[in-house]
């Protein structure tokens, strides 16, 4: 007997399907494992592994140089990541307003910001606002494009947030006397952003691997002092597996307070 399509898709999974699960869960687990014994066998038959390619690492000046590059690429992805969700919040209200002379200045900003590239953004900080007479530090020529490509996707994360509210609780709030802005402030939006808080995890974590465009306008952000170290020391792949090690460890910390973030009020 066949089973209904709701219970396949949103119910618990059959033996049989937990067995192929387990599976295929093993084969991917040794495959990894092999990838990786197989990329440490040719960076040990490259010589990357060796004593002399580490030793800088025990240095304290080492590990002041990195984390200063990565103060400038916190710096920059915070600056960017609060840019982005008020900038996208304020887009998707324009997005979700009435007249049209709001709404469709917003999509088409929207549009646009999302369909051109983050590097597009910061070589026009970098090479087009200077000839025009608008000079602006390395710092805002690549936090200012990250914000303002990111704000275009946020933007769009809270209306899915808020078009997914049931249309009962805008009901329920507006019989209770409230205003347009007080039921979306108050009632919708708080819930939609429960909804959301996987998305905006995810974007946040992008605008911290944006900041690698840093090289564009040479600020010191992480990976450009790792290429720094790599040029004076040879060092490439031990710098390279310490900076993507440090970069983890951002997005983990970022995804752990987006945990509590997430939890729903008692």
């Amino acid at each position: 007997m066949s089973r209904p399509l709701e219970d396949i898709l949103f119910g618990s999974p059959s033996p049989r399907a937990r067995t192929i699960t387990r599976v295929v869960s093993g084969i991917a687990a040794a495959a990894l494992l092999a990838l990786v014994a197989a990329a440490a066998f040719r960076f040990h038959e490259a010589g990357q592994l060796e004593a002399r390619f580490w030793n800088f690492f025990a240095w304290p000046t080492t590990w002041a140089f990195l984390a200063k590059g990565l103060l400038g690429t916190l710096a920059s992805a915070a600056m960017a990541a609060v840019i982005a969700l008020t900038l996208g919040l304020v887009l998707m209200v324009g997005r979700l307003a009435r007249p049209r002379l709001v709404r469709w200045p917003s999509i088409a900003l929207i549009e646009f910001l999302r369909g051109t590239p983050t590097l597009l953004l910061i070589y026009a900080c970098f090479l087009v606002l200077p000839s025009i007479g608008v000079k602006l530090s390395t710092y805002w020529m690549l936090t200012l494009p990250i914000g303002l490509s990111t704000a275009a996707v946020v933007a769009e994360v809270y209306r899915a947030g808020v078009l997914a509210v049931p249309r009962g609780q805008t009901s329920a709030a507006r019989s209770l006397g409230l205003t347009e802005a007080q039921v979306f402030f108050l009632v919708v939006f708080p819930q939609a952003l429960r909804y959301i808080v996987p998305a905006l995890v995810a974007q946040l974590v992008i605008v911290v691997k944006d900041t690698t465009f840093g090289y564009v306008v040479t600020y010191g952000e992480l990976m450009q002092n790792a290429r720094v170290l790599i040029a004076n020391y040879h060092s490439l792949v031990p710098v390279y597996l310490v900076v993507a090690a440090l970069y983890c460890l951002v997005n983990y910390a970022i995804s752990r307070a987006s945990q509590r973030l997430g939890r729903p009020m008692h």
